[in-house]
């Protein structure tokens, strides 16, 4: 790589912090909206709107920091990204009714989206032959961000409190942010050119290649983000008992964050040495078959299928990025990950909502069925995408007559 490893420390630490920050929020809104005085009735409606209120912020700040980032650094995103989501995460301890708190969300998509800041860095800083592996550390740091957060978070808010809590998780995302402004040097690669949003765009939604995989990606995150509605409630189904169910639940969130953990390197690796496609097609279809299977098993052998769906959904999100770079030259990256981020972001907002209406209209069986027959569906628009399009990546001289057109 053209970065020490001391720079990928840094950016694996900040997207462990923040995903780990996060998810110590995210489970516990509930009881957070409760103690902010939400009407019990309300407490679904609110829980839900403040868990999609930063994704719908960010499919349009998204690929507007990107073009940020390549004009004027990427350094300054991934600092930027840190310090914004700890202070919207502060705010949070702040809020005294529940429109202040979503006010705070709101927040956190505009000034956040650490993903894509993160990933546009490391791309710019590893050699073209390894940015694969440089996104599956990401992704892994992700993985292991997620598995540890709502652990230590409910031992923290059940000790101490929302306030505490909220405050702990702003002060690591400070840090992260300090240490990104002190140890991280600007990749080369920046970009000072007009207009770059909306050509970046354009050559990704014409792309037979790209514009399949933001697709494939869309549904997959969809359907993974509809799993997360249905997936409590048929433990406890299955268990009979709510108190097992969390106990379940928990466990199996475990496993699924643990294969993840080992799943993103190796995807990684794959990626550089194959094409992402095939990589997110077969990850997308054993994810599939492993989802579907979740309905008729016993609560047991979901410990086997939860390792198998953590382990290749850790594909998913790193493959499609790994496409997109590609299509573009390194001075657009940052804009083409924002996009892209945002495409995807669009799959988890659309995934709960279809999730909770079919876990109405249907038996569970047919719920899971379902689920993991769009993960198919993703599999095939990968490999769709790959046959029909036979497009050679964006060279930056072509690139730069299409922005300054």
């Amino acid at each position: 790589m053209r970065s020490s490893g001391r720079t990928f420390a840094v950016l694996c630490l900040g997207q462990f912090a923040a995903t780990a920050g996060l998810t110590i929020v995210v489970p516990l809104l509930p009881f957070y909206l409760a103690r902010l005085g939400t009407p019990e009735a309300e407490i679904p409606w609110w829980t839900a709107v403040s868990l999609a209120a930063p994704a719908l912020v960010q499919v349009v700040s998204g690929p507007v920091w990107g073009w940020v980032g390549d004009r004027f650094g990427r350094k300054a995103m991934v600092v930027r990204a840190h310090a914004g989501l700890g202070l919207a995460i502060a705010l949070m301890a702040l809020a005294s009714t529940p429109g202040e708190f979503l006010a705070c969300r709101l927040l956190q998509g505009l000034c956040g989206g650490v993903v894509s800041a993160t990933a546009a860095y490391a791309n710019a800083a590893a050699e073209t032959n390894r940015r694969g592996r440089a996104l599956g550390s990401l992704f892994g740091a992700t993985a292991a961000g997620s598995l540890l957060g709502p652990l230590v978070g409910g031992l923290l808010a059940g000790q101490f409190g929302f306030g505490p809590l909220f405050a702990v998780v702003a002060g690591l995302l400070a840090m992260s942010s300090v240490l990104a402004a002190v140890l991280l040097t600007e990749p080369p690669g920046r970009a000072r050119q007009r207009r770059s949003t909306r050509v970046v765009a354009g050559i990704l939604l014409r792309s037979g290649e790209s514009r399949s995989m933001l697709l494939a990606g869309l549904a997959a995150q969809a359907a993974i983000y509809a799993l997360v509605v249905v997936f409590a409630p048929h433990v406890e189904r299955m268990t009979g008992s709510v108190a097992s169910a969390a106990t379940w639940v928990g466990v199996l969130q475990a496993v699924t964050w643990l294969a993840s953990c080992a799943g993103s390197p190796w995807w990684g690796r794959r990626n550089d040495v194959r094409p992402a496609q095939l990589g997110f097609a077969a990850a997308a279809a054993c994810c599939g078959l492993a989802v579907g299977l979740q309905a008729v098993a016993s609560v047991e052998v979901l410990v086997p299928l939860r390792l198998v769906q953590g382990f290749c959904f850790a594909a998913l999100v790193q493959s499609v990025l790994h496409v997109t770079a590609r299509r573009i030259p390194d001075r657009g990256c940052g804009t083409a990950f924002g996009f892209s981020t945002g495409v995807l972001d669009l799959g988890q907002v659309l995934g709960p909502l279809a999730g909770a209406a079919l876990a109405v209209l249907l038996p569970p069986a047919a719920v899971f069925a379902l689920i993991g027959a769009l993960l198919g569906v993703a599999a095939l628009l990968a490999l769709t995408g790959r046959s029909k399009s036979g497009a050679e990546p964006v060279r930056p001289a072509e690139f730069r007559e299409k922005v300054l057109r």
